[in-house]
């Protein structure tokens, strides 16, 4: 008899442990939502949303998507896995943070989407957009601002993907978009109608990175408009159909033996130098205008269309 009541115990504790993982498995949603009321004790759910993205993330399965319900700030967050973070259209929906990063994405796998969200470092946030590791990053109908460090800083320690669209960088101290994956690693990035201004750059691409811009700004930054760096592999960077104004140091600079800047109606305008290739090439496609520079520079080729 008391041979049968341990294997019912047994049977009863085993029984026990599948249900605490299986409701463990699917305390995490698909979708998931936060609320400027909400409470992150809550599921997290649209009928008991959480208040932060920190909260709703663990919640969130990866691949989901976290949604805003109103406008909100809803905090700093690192992301570990593939996910979706929307602001929805709501109004504002904000990340404000001091002393950190708003947001780290490290996950060599993971395929993160950022959208409708404003990043506010208040002057003492390090990044904005912080990738460590990442598989890709998409980047839309973000704005970012007022960090101590980079607007966005892109240094996978692997090969990743960076799309930025319809976004503003702008007011970041150490620079605007940063592009440069770790040894032996390449970055691929697309930015389409993106303002990088008043930064100390507005989008510089160095070892393994290459970038394509088109429609986009960059204006008044501290230093250079579009740049390229090469030290220790190559690096590409075209821009079509955007503008470098303002800036104070070049509007468009290719600095190293590695690098090569390719332009196609691209204006530069009242900068401290348009072009400025230190070792580096910047290939005209001959449809550019270079006006109102303190000193004009020259591409180190033009070459016609193909």
């Amino acid at each position: 008899m008391k041979g049968i009541t341990r294997v019912i115990v047994t049977i009863a504790t085993v029984l026990g442990a599948l249900t605490l993982f299986d409701a463990s498995a699917w305390a995490q949603a698909s979708r998931t939502w936060v609320s400027g009321v909400g409470d992150d004790a809550n599921p997290c759910s649209r009928t008991a949303p959480c208040k932060t993205f920190a909260g709703a993330i663990s919640k969130t399965a990866p691949g989901g998507e976290i949604d805003a319900l109103d406008p909100g700030g809803f905090g700093a967050v690192t992301i570990t896995k593939s996910i979706t973070i929307d602001g929805g259209g709501v109004g504002v929906v904000s990340v404000l943070y001091s002393g950190t990063n708003g947001i780290n994405i490290n996950s060599s796998t993971a395929v993160v989407i950022l959208r409708n969200i404003a990043l506010n470092g208040i002057g003492t946030g390090l990044n904005g957009v912080n990738v460590i590791a990442a598989a890709a990053v998409h980047i839309e109908k973000v704005s970012i601002f007022g960090n101590s460090g980079l607007g966005v800083n892109f240094t996978p320690a692997g090969n990743a993907k960076l799309e930025i669209i319809d976004s503003t960088i702008t007011d970041n101290a150490a620079g605007g978009i940063l592009i440069k994956p770790g040894a032996g690693a390449t970055a691929a990035a697309s930015l389409f109608r993106v303002n990088a201004s008043r930064n100390l750059f507005g989008v510089r691409v160095e070892d393994g990175g290459k970038a394509s811009v088109h429609e986009s700004l960059m204006s008044e930054n501290a230093h250079n408009g579009f740049l390229a760096v090469s030290s220790s592999a190559p690096v590409e960077l075209n821009v079509e159909e955007s503008t470098a104004a303002n800036n104070l140091t070049s509007g468009v600079a290719s600095n190293g033996a590695g690098a090569t800047v390719r332009l196609a109606h691209v204006g530069i305008y009242d900068n401290a130098t348009g072009l400025s290739p230190t070792g580096g090439a910047i290939i005209s496609f001959g449809n550019n205008q270079n006006a109102g520079n303190g000193a004009p520079g020259a591409p180190t080729a033009t070459v016609g269309s193909q």
